[in-house]
């Protein structure tokens, strides 16, 4: 097989991959977009409950993990540059720091979790059974939908995990990145997710 030959190949490979990515995002966007949907009907519906649920969250907690993550969005994609420039120490550096920014967003949401948990406030508690419907409506969207962006955050950690280590032993490399490219769109996902849910689940005025 030619050089040439191969080289179209991995090109049509690569175009592949992100189309297949691109896809996989459409997929997820109609998922949360269905559930916002949801929020938005029942939050309609029972707005005095949904703004009395919100006072029980951490606002604090919420704005600091908004902002981990949209650090950790600006990181990723210098990871991506700097591998585009061949810059394998900077870009490594750069995915070490974002997975950092992923953990201390879970550390902080297992303290916010916990909190709710110790409190007896979780899907099948006694106490959620004795809530007005508003209310339970309300934290158990809140359980399912931060819970499900969490799982996503996880996802991504992994993913990103195994792109480090590609760019560590030069599987990946300045001009074939394709996979880091799709680990920072995922990620990016990630990150918007958590820009829509923030001020739904924490902001209602």
């Amino acid at each position: 097989m030619s050089e040439h030959t191969t080289h179209i190949e991995e090109h049509r490979d690569d175009e592949a991959s992100k189309l297949g990515m691109w896809l996989f995002i459409f997929t997820e966007l109609l998922l949360f977009g269905g559930l916002f949907l949801v929020y938005s009907i029942y939050r309609a519906q029972y707005p005095t409950n949904f703004h009395e649920g919100s006072l029980e969250l951490s606002v604090t907690i919420g704005a600091i993990n908004t902002i981990v993550l949209l650090f950790s969005s600006m990181t990723i994609a210098m990871a991506l540059t700097a591998m585009q420039k061949d810059n394998k120490k900077l870009a490594l550096r750069m995915i070490a720091i974002t997975l950092v920014m992923a953990l201390i967003f879970l550390i902080n949401k297992y303290f916010e979790w916990g909190a709710k948990i110790h409190h007896g406030l979780y899907p099948g508690s006694d106490l959620m059974a004795l809530l007005e419907r508003g209310h339970l409506l309300y934290f158990s969207l809140y359980f399912f939908m931060t819970g499900l962006h969490a799982l996503h955050i996880i996802v991504g950690m992994i993913l990103l995990i195994v792109v480090y280590f590609k760019v560590k032993n030069g599987s990946i490399h300045h001009k074939k990145y394709v996979l880091l490219e799709n680990g920072a769109l995922y990620w990016h996902l990630v990150d918007l997710i958590w820009i829509f849910l923030f001020p739904l689940m924490y902001l209602i005025t």
